[in-house]
């Protein structure tokens, strides 16, 4: 595994520029080591879709055409191994999201390589078609071996990282006996619903057909979100509260936290920062658009759970992670959470330099953040 002490990690880092640092950090994890990584990106001779596009998915067909190779031999391991570097570099092809038909293509390349890499998995991952409002949401379901129905976690994806890259929250689920439902968030991946707050019926829905599996004890539910997927768990438990038992929000914005002037001003200037990286079509406009303390305001009036009446409905523990320094989801939305609402039900891990989603930390709360969430389920 590629060692991140040496990419110079800082809190501000912009994962949509390709230089060292966040952009690197954030496939590292699911590569050997950089060299491959930093290589086609030595091909790049700039980021619009089509230089990027063609670049990365050649270099996941690469992979996927070895793994399909290695299976045909009957080496399971070797040909897992390749399909999920495959998937991988599918994934960075269709980064920052599939908003365009091609950048759509590679997402279908990247959903295929995955379930290819699944497809021995012990116990077996199953693709699940979850019907709602006329539409169909795909998502991917896990259950520990057992004699008896698992509590289960619907895990919620965020805005650029869909449910193929979320396998390692399921097999951490898994170890601590629980089953679960990955799903991609409204508006990205396989999931057909726009990004709007009533689209909060698909994950509804995604409760829905986890309870019902005879695996799961439908009692005993909880939900994980990272990033706008922090959001999400929110939403989700102030809507449902009698569905949850107990939620994870890594991040997440905005909860109901007013910034005030001259943090609003950073934060502005952050989101406009990422709108100079086009990752769209030549001569575009580019994916991000520019952002504006109007904007902000208007994204408070109509997403704000204080705005949605949903902050004191979220009565159930919920355990809430984030960088101190985030400059996409303000500290100040956990802050606010914690005093807000139901006495003694919230609690918060704070990692007091660290950025958005404290990500350098995640050897840290991420298996500490199962195993609280499998002590609430089993209360």
């Amino acid at each position: 595994m590629a060692e991140q002490s040496g990419l110079g990690f800082g809190p501000d880092e912009d994962p949509f520029k390709v230089v060292r640092g966040g952009f690197y950090r954030r496939w590292m994890q699911m590569l050997p080591d950089l060299e491959e990584l930093t290589g086609v990106v030595a091909t790049l001779r700039g980021t619009t879709e089509d230089q990027w596009v063609p670049a990365w998915r050649a270099a996941g067909r690469r992979h996927e055409e070895a793994g399909d190779r290695l299976l045909a031999e009957g080496r399971h391991d070797a040909a897992r191994a390749e399909h999920l570097l495959a998937k991988t570099f599918y994934a960075i092809g269709r980064f920052p999201g599939g908003t365009t038909p091609l950048k759509a293509e590679v997402g279908a390349d990247c959903a295929r390589a995955y379930r290819k890499a699944c497809a021995h998995l012990d116990p077996p991952m199953e693709v699940v078609d979850i019907p709602c409002d006329g539409r169909v949401i795909r998502a991917h379901f896990r259950a520990p071996r057992a004699d008896r129905p698992a509590p289960a976690v619907l895990i919620m994806c965020g805005s650029d990282v869909f449910k193929e890259d979320r396998g390692w929250a399921a097999e951490h689920a898994l170890r601590n006996g629980l089953a679960s439902l990955v799903m991609d968030a409204p508006g990205t991946g396989e999931n057909p619903f726009p990004w709007e707050p009533e689209s909060v019926v698909a994950w509804v829905a995604a409760l829905d057909a986890l309870a019902a599996r005879p695996e799961v004890d439908g009692a005993r539910l909880g939900a994980y979100g990272i990033s706008r997927g922090g959001y999400s768990v929110m939403q989700l438990a102030g809507t449902v509260p009698e569905r949850l038992r107990a939620v994870i929000a890594v991040a997440g914005h905005p909860f109901g936290y007013r910034m005030g002037p001259e943090e609003l001003a950073a934060f502005v200037a952050a989101r406009n920062r990422r709108s100079a990286h086009h990752f769209g079509e030549p001569g575009g406009p580019p994916s991000f658009p520019a952002w504006s303390a109007e904007k902000e305001e208007a994204i408070f009036r109509r997403w704000a759970l204080s705005e949605l009446g949903l902050v004191e409905r979220i009565a159930m523990p919920v355990l809430m992670i984030n960088g101190a320094r985030d400059h996409l989801a303000p500290i100040g939305n956990i802050h606010f959470m914690l005093g807000s609402g139901p006495v003694g039900t919230r609690t918060a891990r704070i990692y007091p330099e660290a950025g958005h989603c404290a990500f350098e930390h995640s050897r840290d709360w991420v298996p500490a953040s199962f195993a609280w969430l499998a002590r609430e389920l089993a209360r």
